[in-house]
């Protein structure tokens, strides 16, 4: 059974990743094993538990203990259960708690690559894509809009940040994902090697449609979305099979990347035959 601990000095050592704690911090914290990582609100943290992450503690409000927290402190046997008013909280944390619970959960080591590209069909590469709020979003539209993986480049931020984990609604435990290793174009060719289609977001004039029949009907399709700004490097662009760019109106010369890939992914997801 879980023992409620309520809050009397914000000093105690255990209170530590909850902490106003840099998220590198946190993801070295058992280094060399893998560290921690924070879910925040009741629906995350049951989504993290549903996929099998292990909890080590909890920092809920008071109010949600006989709450909608009920369920979770349940099913987090013999762990602490931190709390305390809403106000007390945020001093603790350094932000507004969203729906008043944080877990602090152990990570796993990352999924290979390899392994999620021997049976999806439909991915998404994202290629140094650092914000959080984007990385959460997308993930969060691939698994609404049918998409069966999303991969990523070193540059991009860890899905598995706080801000990132919240803004998904926890779809970053729910669809999977791995690092692709490597220096562009490296990791489009070795995509190419492995059968699919790889379509890079860009603005240029030579485009393919985004309703082409090529891509719909591609088996294995890849598309690649760039950095905020930026946008892809001119290697990765030059070594995609095609550029695709999403048709706009009032002069508007393009959206932001995860508003792309909601679109991209519903227009692109696989459908049965």
């Amino acid at each position: 059974m879980s023992k409620i601990i309520e809050i009397n000095d914000l000093n105690l050592p255990e209170l530590e990743p909850f902490c106003s704690t840099s998220e590198v911090h946190l993801l070295r914290y058992y280094e060399p094993e893998p560290g921690l990582f924070i879910a925040e609100s009741p629906k995350v943290i049951r989504r993290a538990l549903d996929a099998g992450y292990q909890p080590i503690s909890l920092l809920m409000e008071r109010k949600y203990i006989n709450g909608q927290g009920k369920d979770i402190i349940s099913r987090c046997e013999n762990i602490p259960v931190y709390t305390a008013d809403s106000e007390l909280l945020t001093s603790i944390t350094g932000y507004k708690l969203t729906q008043g619970a944080l877990c602090a959960m152990r990570r796993r080591k990352n999924a290979s690559a390899d392994k999620i590209l021997q049976t999806a069909k439909r991915i998404a590469l994202l290629e140094n894509i650092m914000n959080q709020t984007n990385i959460g979003a997308i993930f969060r539209s691939a698994a609404a809009l049918g998409f069966d993986a999303v991969l990523l480049t070193d540059g991009c931020s860890d899905p598995l940040y706080r801000r990132s984990i919240r803004v998904s609604m926890g779809t970053v435990f729910q669809i999977p994902w791995a690092y692709l290793s490597g220096n562009s174009p490296d990791y489009i060719k070795r995509l190419t090697e492995l059968g699919f289609m790889t379509a890079a977001m860009a603005l240029r004039n030579d485009t393919a449609a985004i309703d082409s029949p090529a891509l719909h009907n591609a088996d294995k399709l890849a598309v690649v979305f760039g950095t905020e700004g930026e946008g892809l490097l001119d290697s990765t662009i030059s070594a995609c099979d095609c550029t695709v760019k999403i048709p706009m109106s009032h002069g508007v010369d393009s959206l932001n990347v995860a508003a792309a890939s909601a679109v991209v992914f519903w227009e692109l997801r696989r459908r049965d035959k």
